[in-house]
């Protein structure tokens, strides 16, 4: 008896929908800023290791005053953007022709796998050779980054197409190459792409201060010169600065997303 009334509950709870999310959502960080501003006020972490929720905002305020706030974001944007686009294209590219044409798939398979685990970071002493400390190659790292999610996912996505789409596609006069790319690989494979490429949002900004390690402005760099002078509430005010641009680039890939699949629906 007890199993169905927990299962009567789980399905009535589920059918309040998004609504009661959000709300449940609110109230654990609002309970998590509550149990991070008692650890700080009572000292259940040492003084100086983490700032309190309430000194965040005059630290805010004090980098938005001196300007170093507005500077760091527009840095990181350049390069977060630009990395994004060029590792995002040529992933999901690749991706699309590997998982294509089966030669190609076989020639790349043993430079795929050597290259794949290599993380972005360790690609930073190259960026530096290669194109000195400027934006350049705080991009290269990110696009790095970003290059295997989405060649992993068209590669997916294209793997997954039903073979009697090309059948179909053949029987109306599509069966060369281009008209399979056209008809049926791309709009077949457009769900696995967006995926990969909201993954590679996320990807990106994670490797943003990985990318800015060596000295290139922007909110990176702006928290490790923050935390070389002990100012940890700097440092956690451009994390949460971080997590709202990427929560802001996701929610508006989320609205195009849904715009370029209405035809699914």
């Amino acid at each position: 008896m007890s199993s169905k009334i927990f299962m009567t509950r789980f399905r009535i709870f589920r059918r309040k929908g998004s609504g009661t999310r959000t709300v449940l959502g609110v109230v654990g960080l609002i309970v998590l800023l509550c149990i991070w501003q008692a650890c700080v006020q009572f000292h259940v972490v040492p003084p100086g290791l983490l700032p309190a929720p309430t000194e965040l905002w005059p630290a805010w305020r004090s980098e938005v005053a001196g300007g170093y706030w507005q500077h760091a974001v527009c840095d990181s944007l350049e390069h977060y953007s630009t990395g994004l686009v060029i590792g995002s294209v040529l992933g999901a590219l690749a991706g699309l022709g590997c998982g294509a044409v089966p030669l190609a798939d076989a020639l790349t398979a043993g430079i795929v796998r050597f290259l794949r685990p290599i993380p972005g970071l360790a690609w930073v002493p190259f960026a530096i050779l290669w194109f000195g400390l400027n934006t350049a190659g705080a991009t290269f790292v990110i696009a790095i980054s970003v290059f295997w999610i989405n060649f992993y996912a068209a590669y997916g996505a294209v793997k997954s197409v039903d073979p009697e789409l090309y059948e179909v596609a053949a029987a109306f006069g599509h069966s060369g190459f281009i008209a399979r790319m056209r008809y049926v690989i791309i709009p077949a494979s457009s769900p696995g792409l967006l995926a990969g490429l909201r993954t590679g949002l996320g990807q990106g900004w994670m490797s943003v201060v990985a990318a800015e390690l060596f000295g290139v402005p922007g909110i990176g760099a702006r928290m490790m010169q923050a935390s070389s002078l002990l100012a940890t509430d700097i440092v956690v005010v451009y994390m949460i600065t971080m997590a709202g641009l990427y929560a802001l680039t996701d929610f508006l890939f989320s609205f195009v997303r849904a715009r370029l699949l209405r035809w699914q629906g």
